[in-house]
């Protein structure tokens, strides 16, 4: 992807936050649906939800791929515990080489994890599976964060 096709593919998440008929999760699935359909190399795309009950727990929100068994984490548990735990976007090219990782399904090759903040605290994350061995770029990076930073607002 180029920094231009990321360019549209952000107008087109704002468009999605913004709009006024659809609800929250509505249009947190559309998000997803739109990245996974445009981004190859994102083969699962799905959101995490602290839990307003158990603070330092991220529920499954709306998600698009293959189903998981992963519907609670702690924080700490996993990359997207760690995640959301150390308020850090973590980038794993190979996640075979992680002690920590969760596996969702045998195809996935690599994660990036966004954590998502409302008034400085760490309130869902944004979490992407690819069946591709190293195919984050910074370029990755810096577009999921900035659809958390959109994201932010709906939650």
């Amino acid at each position: 992807m180029t920094t231009q096709d990321f360019t549209t593919l952000l107008a087109a998440v704002r468009q999605i936050v913004t709009a006024r008929d659809i609800d929250r999760d509505a249009k947190l699935h559309a998000i997803c649906a739109l990245l996974k359909r445009e981004v190859a190399h994102y083969d699962w795309v799905g959101f995490y939800l602290v839990d307003p009950a158990r603070e330092r727990e991220l529920v499954l929100g709306p998600f698009v791929g293959a189903p998981t068994e992963h519907t609670r984490i702690a924080f700490g548990q996993g990359i997207c515990g760690q995640a959301a735990d150390t308020e850090m976007t973590f980038v794993i090219q190979d996640v075979s080489q992680e002690t920590n990782y969760l596996s969702c399904s045998p195809h996935v090759k690599s994660e990036i994890v966004v954590p998502i903040f409302k008034d400085g605290v760490v309130a869902g994350e944004i979490d992407i599976d690819s069946h591709a061995l190293a195919p984050f770029t910074e370029a990755d990076n810096a577009f999921l964060e900035e659809i958390a930073a959109l994201v932010a607002a709906l939650l």
